[in-house]
C-alpha cells in the first residue's frame, strides 16, 4: 500500500481540528479556557467517538 493511501483520513482529521479550535475558542471566557479547548480540539475523535458509543449504549 503506497503512503498516498492514508491521506485522506489526515485531511478528515485536520479539517475537524481546525473546526474544533474554532469552536472552543469561540466560546472560551479566558486564556485557559482558550487553552483547553485547544487541547481538546487535539482528541476532538475520542470525544466523538464516545458520544457515538453513548448513543448506541455500547
Amino acid at each position: 500500500m503506497s503512503k498516498n493511501a492514508c491521506g485522506a483520513g489526515g485531511a478528515i482529521y485536520g479539517l475537524g481540528f481546525i473546526g474544533a479550535v474554532i469552536y472552543y475558542i469561540q466560546h472560551a471566557d479566558s486564556f485557559t479556557m482558550g487553552l483547553v479547548g485547544f487541547l481538546k480540539a487535539i482528541v476532538w475523535p475520542a470525544f466523538l467517538m464516545y458520544k457515538l458509543l453513548e448513543f448506541f449504549q455500547m
